[in-house]
């Protein structure tokens, strides 16, 4: 889980995209596989990730 939402790593908008695009495309394919509880765990961690990432994300000054 993102523990730092302020990392260096995360200031590009394109890397933010790419982790949440990441997560939403692994739930895809363990829906796709009849993986529904995986599924819905990664679904999970794409719902915090974009809250982390987007919502409560502060851009470093």
């Amino acid at each position: 889980m993102v523990r730092d939402s302020n990392h260096p790593f995360f200031r590009p908008l394109w890397r933010r995209v790419a982790v949440i695009a990441f997560c939403v495309a692994w739930a895809g394919f363990e829906w796709w596989n009849d993986q529904m509880l995986w599924a819905a765990i990664m679904l999970a961690i794409t719902a915090y990730g974009i809250f982390t990432l987007f919502i409560n994300y502060k851009a470093p000054e």
